[in-house]
C-alpha cells in the first residue's frame, strides 16, 4: 500500500485558512515526509481497518461525529495516524455519516467542528452528502472552537450551525499556495528539464517559477471554485451568492458570524447539544 501526504494542499487549490497554511506544513512532518510508510507492525493486530465507519460516539440517540484539523481527500486505512496527527478525511466522513443516516437507532448527527479547512478535492461532494441527508434526519454543526473554509462548508450544510461566543466561522474563499524549488535547485547547481507532450502540461510545476500566463490560469481556476464556493454556501444558508461572495473570505466571531448568516446561535458545545436534545424529545 503507499503511504498518504498533504501534498494536495500544496500548488493546487485549497479551502485552507491562509494562517493554517504553516499548521498543514506541520502536520505534514508530524505525518512523515515524503509521506506516510506502513504502519507500526503492533498496530496490525490492534486494529480493524473496516470498522473505522462505525467509530463515532452516539449519546442520547445521537451520532457525534469529529472534523478535527486539517481536511484531506482520503486516508483510507490509515485514518488512526490521521487521528493523531491532527487529519480528517472526507472519505472516513462519508462513511461516517452514512452509517449513522441508514442506522434506525441514530435519531440524529452533530458534526463537532473544529478545523481551519483543508483539500478542495471531495470537499464539495461531502457537502452535498450532507445537505441531501439533513432530508432524512436532523444534522446539526456544533463548532468546538472553528469552522473554516472547508470545514465551513461541511458546516454550512447542515440544518443549524452553532458557534461558540470565540469560536469562528467563515473563510469562504480559495487560496493556491504554489511553492518553487527553483532558486533553491539552481543555488545546488541543479537545472531540471520537462520533457512533456503539450505546451501546458508540465504548468505549475514546483521545479519552476510561475510563468505570468500559467498565473492567469490557474486564477482562472481558484475564481471557478470560488465562485462554486459562493453558490453552495448560498443554498446551504438560505442566502444569494451575492452575499457571501461579499464577505471577502473574511472570518467572523461568535455573533458576527450569526449577523452576517453563517451560523444560527451562539452557544457553548454543551448547551447546543442540550439544545439538540430537547427539540428531539
Amino acid at each position: 500500500m503507499t503511504g498518504y501526504s498533504l501534498d494536495g494542499l500544496f500548488n493546487r487549490p485549497a479551502a485552507l485558512l491562509p494562517s493554517a497554511s504553516a499548521l498543514a506544513v506541520t502536520v505534514q512532518a508530524k505525518a512523515g515526509e515524503p509521506a506516510w510508510g506502513a504502519p507500526p507492525p503492533a498496530w496490525k493486530s490492534q486494529i480493524n481497518y473496516g470498522d473505522e465507519a462505525s467509530l463515532f460516539e452516539v449519546i442520547s440517540g445521537v451520532a457525534v461525529i469529529k472534523i478535527h484539523g486539517v481536511l484531506v481527500q482520503r486516508l483510507g486505512a490509515w485514518w488512526p495516524i490521521g487521528d493523531i496527527c491532527g487529519i480528517a478525511a472526507y472519505d472516513r466522513l462519508r462513511a461516517q455519516i452514512m452509517a449513522a443516516l441508514a442506522d434506525d437507532a441514530i435519531d440524529a448527527i452533530a458534526l463537532d467542528i473544529d478545523s481551519p479547512g483543508g483539500e478542495v478535492a471531495g470537499c464539495f461532494d461531502l457537502v452535498d452528502t450532507i445537505f441531501r441527508g439533513r432530508t432524512i434526519k436532523p444534522i446539526w454543526a456544533i463548532l468546538g472552537e472553528n469552522a473554516y473554509s472547508a470545514a465551513y462548508a461541511l458546516a454550512s450544510a447542515a440544518h443549524v450551525v452553532t458557534v461558540p461566543r470565540t469560536g469562528g466561522t467563515g473563510s469562504v474563499g480559495v487560496i493556491y499556495m504554489h511553492v518553487s524549488f527553483q532558486g533553491a535547485l539552481e543555488k545546488a547547481g541543479i537545472k531540471p528539464t520537462l520533457i512533456t507532450k503539450g505546451e501546458l502540461k508540465g504548468e505549475g510545476s514546483d521545479l519552476f517559477d510561475l510563468s505570468a500566463d500559467a498565473f492567469k490560469r490557474l486564477k482562472a481556476d481558484v475564481l471557478a471554485i470560488g465562485d462554486l464556493f459562493d453558490a453552495t454556501v448560498a443554498r446551504n444558508r438560505g442566502m444569494k451568492p451575492k452575499q457571501v461572495w461579499n464577505t471577502q473570505a473574511g472570518t467572523f466571531l461568535g455573533e458576527e458570524g450569526v449577523e452576517i448568516g453563517f451560523a444560527d446561535a451562539v452557544m457553548a458545545p454543551d448547551e447546543a447539544f442540550r439544545e439538540l436534545l430537547r427539540q428531539l424529545d
